[in-house]
């Protein structure tokens, strides 16, 4: 079977939006709507390509029935460097309104995050779970099974919770965005003051 460019490049821009959760072979059955044959052709060679390609820094493996890019081994090192230098910085506003999410609505989806941000928040999640702030807690029910998260025990260090009954109340739902901000803006604050004392 020949390469079709144009389905290699569909199926890469519909796995990088997944992000950690990926997509089923079904769901990219659906989306591309190309045949069975042809997808899992595209797939298994973007596969090969990707661990070929000494250059990549991803590949593309099937985790818990999903496809899903993640990063090489290879580079966990300079990864790993990033992620210690990433730990002494404060959150951006994006990290703190997802780990605010989670804080108060775990366990949840990272479409449900989405949903109630939105917008997308996979590099807001992803830093989050790099500064083990927030982990995978278990899987939804039903099709493709998203990964649901909650907070971590490093969370409730670095806020100085002894339980999560302990979190600041949330602002009321009619109050104003501004006040929604003053909350992050507390929230960040905790966050810097904590991380400080226990740097």
């Amino acid at each position: 079977m020949k390469l079709n460019q144009s389905l290699m490049s569909q199926l890469e821009s519909l796995l990088f939006i997944a992000g950690d959760e990926g997509l089923s072979f079904a769901s990219l059955l659906k989306f591309t709507e190309h045949s069975a044959d042809e997808v899992k052709f595209h797939l298994d060679a973007m596969m090969e390509n990707y661990k070929q390609d000494e250059a990549r820094g991803i590949e593309l493996v099937i985790l818990a029935s999903n496809y899903q890019f993640v990063t090489k081994r290879k580079n966990a090192e300079v990864i790993q460097r990033m992620v210690d230098t990433t730990h002494s910085t404060s959150l951006s506003q994006a990290a703190m309104e997802v780990l605010a999410i989670v804080a108060y609505n775990q366990p949840i989806t990272r479409v449900e995050i989405d949903e109630i941000r939105g917008v997308k928040s996979d590099s807001a999640v992803q830093t989050l779970v790099s500064r083990v702030l927030i982990k995978e807690v278990g899987r939804a029910e039903g099709t493709g099974r998203a990964i649901l998260y909650g907070t971590t025990p490093e969370f409730m260090q670095v806020f100085g919770l002894q339980n999560l009954s302990d979190l600041p109340p949330l602002p009321e739902s009619n109050e104003l965005e501004d006040e929604t901000d003053l909350f992050l803006s507390k929230f960040q604050e905790q966050f810097d003051l904590n991380s400080t004392e226990k740097g």
